[in-house]
């Protein structure tokens, strides 16, 4: 049996709210989100500011969570548009990274 390497915690960092103006306000006008936001779709650096040097300690690269952020894009559009709260985005997103850390 092979145990995943456990983060204790991922503490929900300060909710970027000028950066969910502009993306929705480019979203709205057209843009296309991964064109003009790259990958992990204008809140990866957020994240990865606050989560990088636990997630990369427990084995997790950058391009691994860039796909984890793609793959949660549905509840990122939701947070932008006002239909979830910052904390339900980011504390779902940081379970969904913990499941998927790479086995010890």
């Amino acid at each position: 049996m092979t145990v995943a390497p456990v983060i204790a915690t991922l503490p929900v960092p300060a909710e970027p709210v000028a950066r969910r103006e502009e993306l929705r306000a480019e979203l709205l006008a057209g843009a296309d989100w991964e064109g003009a936001f790259g990958p992990e779709l204008g809140v990866g650096d957020v994240l990865w500011d606050a989560w990088g040097d636990a997630l990369r300690t427990a084995g997790l690269a950058r391009e691994a969570f860039a796909a984890v952020v793609q793959g949660y894009r549905r509840e990122i559009w939701f947070w932008i548009l006002g239909d979830r709260v910052w904390d339900q985005v980011a504390t779902g997103l940081a379970g969904r990274l913990q499941r998927r850390l790479p086995s010890a």
